[in-house]
């Protein structure tokens, strides 16, 4: 048999789309040609894969070989291929048997001695095929496609339910379970051991003295999922706050640490079993480009808003960042996923992050504060403040002053409450939002809106009033609304009451001129 048809798995965003790997053997000059939109990569595996095979005991055929990877015009790029294109080659020349290559999908790269080393994307791809998977089995288009891919791979790709995953360490070893020996038979993969729901590893909220409004703000925000932007004198613990905000959101569920996991998993830096279940806290610099924070690349790659998917996005210095990086995350904001578009492709990444940030009042940073004069212009304040566009600022929910604090209460006060006393109440909160709507108040939209945030009339009145002397956008009204909504939440009340919405009015007046 001159011809073989193996399987494997590209990667478009966080898609993993089937591609079939057919190799056939003819007669002529020798040669090895990879069609099939083949990238730089895939087409270097040919010298990768004729010493693997020829170091692995095997007999590189001496003939015209071609290897067509299917769908033509899906862009293939890493080094993903190597293995399939190597078994192919084996099983076309009768080296290897036929029989055990279609209950297989195969995915790793060769050394030149024939070990395989581990790729990106293992996780996203076995995701994939778990979808496939299904689908085959509902269609009764036979049975379900075990994942061949190396070693150290496996752990993370054994993380998805239905899927056998059999971890190789080199070419041999592949070929023996594929033989008809079952002494050769390669280990299943064990998935990772979640985590207990004990917390987070992460600093707490105690360390925190004083500032009750600021703790009370990063309460409400985790509670109802929404943004929040910390507006404050230098030391005033702005930072403090946001490193200690993960400690307070809800463990991940499976499908979401799946999720962020396989976010992770694209990146050169790969997916650290370490931290399974740990929501993500990314914190780039304030020199970050646009690509570095949406993701880009010739071959797409996420950035690291899509890198805190289901974790926390923390801007530092917020004013500090170039206006055209910050402008970029306000679609994300509203629609949770990034499109990144190319001339031959387009890549989509998952972004539904909680955006927390930090800045100071102006560029001195002490406007406001009660013992240290500003000495900044109310030109340089205005244009300080004005680095931050209207629409972005429309889209942060929670806008909170952070004052500078005495020196006794902050030197000799009380530790603050725990992050684990605080995050009760946020569970309990986030508890009732799933009861009476199955999602967190920050995604409520349209008549949502009006079912779940019913107000006495003396809080609508209020609220009214407050968006007619504010000059409140309409988004700007409907997310005031959201924030009392998780206020009544966290409450254990309804009917939202002038209370509720007083306190979130005042979360949309941090910013002020001199």
């Amino acid at each position: 048999m001159s011809l073989a048809l193996l399987r494997s798995r590209a990667l478009t965003g966080l898609e993993a789309p089937l591609v079939s790997v057919e190799v056939h053997l003819a007669n002529g000059l020798p040669a090895c040609s990879i069609v099939g939109l083949a990238e730089t990569e895939v087409r270097e595996s040919r010298e990768r894969v004729r010493a693997a095979i020829l170091n692995s005991r095997f007999e590189f055929p001496n003939r015209r070989i071609t290897v067509n990877l299917a769908p033509a015009d899906l862009p293939k790029e890493s080094g993903r291929f190597d293995l399939p294109i190597a078994l192919g080659i084996l099983a076309a020349s009768g080296q290897i048997p036929l029989d055990g290559l279609d209950a297989c999908e195969f995915a790793g790269e060769l050394s030149l001695s024939g070990a395989l080393r581990p790729v990106r994307g293992a996780l996203a791809m076995t995701m994939g095929l778990g979808r496939d998977n299904a689908a085959r089995a509902a269609a009764g288009a036979g049975p379900a496609r075990a994942f061949v891919v190396a070693a150290e791979n496996a752990p993370e790709a054994a993380l998805i339910d239905g899927v056998t995953v059999y971890a190789a360490r080199s070419l041999l070893e592949v070929c023996a379970h594929l033989g008809p020996l079952p002494d050769g038979r390669l280990p299943r993969a064990e998935p990772l051991v979640a985590l207990a729901d004990n917390g987070p590893d992460c600093p707490d909220m105690r360390d925190v003295r004083g500032q009750a409004q600021a703790r009370r703000a990063m309460e409400i925000a985790a509670a109802g999922q929404h943004s929040a932007l910390l507006v404050g004198p230098p030391g005033t613990g702005k930072s403090m706050l946001a490193q200690r905000f993960p400690g307070l959101l809800p463990p991940m569920t499976l499908e979401e640490a799946l999720e962020s996991a396989a976010v992770q998993s694209l990146t050169t830096a790969g997916f650290q079993p370490a931290r399974w279940r740990e929501r993500p806290y990314r914190a780039p610099h304030h020199t970050a480009s646009a690509a570095a924070l949406v993701g880009g690349g010739g071959n797409p790659r996420p950035g690291e808003i899509s890198l805190a998917h289901h974790g926390v996005l923390f801007l530092d210095e917020l004013p500090e960042f170039d206006r055209r990086v910050l402008e970029v995350l306000r679609e994300p904001l509203e629609s949770g996923r990034v499109t990144i578009s190319r001339a031959n492709r387009q890549a989509d990444f998952p972004a539904r992050f909680q955006f927390v940030a930090a800045m100071n009042p102006c560029p001195c940073g002490y406007l406001g504060h009660p013992s240290r004069p500003c000495r900044c212009t109310p030109d340089q304040v205005q244009r300080y403040q004005s680095r931050l566009s209207g629409p972005l600022l429309d889209r942060i929910d929670l806008q909170v002053e952070v004052r500078a604090q005495d020196q006794q209460d902050m030197l000799d006060g009380p530790p603050g409450e725990a992050s684990a006393d605080v995050r009760e109440r946020i569970l309990a909160a986030r508890a009732r939002q799933q009861a009476r709507q199955g999602k967190p108040n920050a995604a409520l939209a349209g008549r949502e809106i009006d079912e779940h945030c019913p107000l006495a009339p003396e809080a609508q009145a209020m609220l009214r009033a407050a968006m007619t002397k504010l000059a409140w956008s309409a988004r700007a009204y409907f997310r005031v609304l959201k924030i009392a909504r998780t206020v009544a939440d966290l409450e254990g009340a309804g009917l939202l009451q002038p209370g509720h919405v007083g306190e979130a009015i005042q979360y949309r007046r941090a910013l002020r001129g001199p």
